[in-house]
């Protein structure tokens, strides 16, 4: 499974956030990692050079095997945690979407 890092002009990808962003989702996905081929993360600061309340945004783009992509996405406080909310979700999606594979 791949995994890309893309991020909007007001965010700056450092090396500790691709390795927590790669950390993180390596492990909450390993059971999938033979169906999804492809994880497409997009960071972004809604609010740019502003403060706000959850104006950091994940977006994450699932590729599988044969299949639609999915989309989930998460804003809080940091990119953090943003990425952590969307890693949950996009867990959630796929074990309902594979579920309803192995039950056909």
């Amino acid at each position: 499974m791949k995994i890309q890092l893309n991020t909007d002009s007001n965010v700056i990808a450092n090396e500790e956030l691709r390795a927590y962003s790669n950390d993180l989702l390596s492990e909450e996905l390993k059971r999938f990692e033979k169906q999804v081929t492809r994880l497409e993360i997009h960071l972004s600061d809604e609010n740019g050079d502003k403060e706000g309340v959850n104006d950091k945004r994940c977006l994450i783009e699932a590729r599988f095997k044969g299949r639609q992509p999915i989309v989930v996405t998460d804003r809080a406080g940091s990119h953090e945690l943003a990425i952590a909310g969307a890693a949950e979700k996009l867990k959630a999606s796929l074990e309902t979407i594979l579920g309803r594979m192995r039950d056909h």
